[in-house]
């Protein structure tokens, strides 16, 4: 049986950052995300659900968190999920925790927005393999896309963007 576990979240930094490394040098950077949910209950009234996230980055892409995000800025995580467990030292009680660990990030929004939509010139790099046109940016290589043109062919074409 095939299993699949991907998650997409869209939401707003809770809390600013803080980068940490491992003994070996990589960096480490955990994240609150706040993702909402609007619908309208059963009377006609609009009903706002929020759901607290904790995301964790690894690598270039905790770097680039630490120094573009802080709190309020939206950014898109794709990654998967992860269950830590632990025993609580000071109950003796095993305690447990869902988290997503991040693979993709997006910046929403440029510099010093909150959120928003598309990018701008104040937009930081993005860390998508499919948006990126500097490879060296990225943390992995990019999936192999039979078609897709080369990267270096838009480096002139910038000023062509209608946004």
């Amino acid at each position: 049986m095939a299993n699949v576990n991907k998650v997409m979240l869209l939401g707003n930094i809770t809390r600013d950052l803080e980068v940490r490394y491992t003994p070996k040098g990589t960096a480490v950077c955990d994240l609150g995300m706040a993702v909402n949910r609007i619908r309208t209950g059963d009377n006609g009234e609009r009903i706002e659900e929020v759901t607290y996230v904790d995301v964790t980055l690894w690598g270039r892409n905790a770097e680039l968190a630490g120094q573009y995000l802080g709190k309020g800025r939206s950014v898109f995580i794709e990654g998967r999920l992860q269950l830590d467990q632990w025993d609580d030292k000071k109950t003796g009680e095993k305690r447990q925790r869902l988290r997503v660990v991040g693979e993709n990030m997006q910046f929403i929004g440029g510099q010093g927005q909150g959120g928003g939509g598309g990018g701008g010139s104040s937009q930081p790099p993005q860390q998508s393999p499919q948006a990126s046109p500097q490879p060296q940016q990225q943390s992995s290589p990019p999936p192999a896309q039979g078609g897709a043109p080369a990267a270096d062919n838009f480096e002139n074409d910038a000023d062509d963007i209608p946004f």
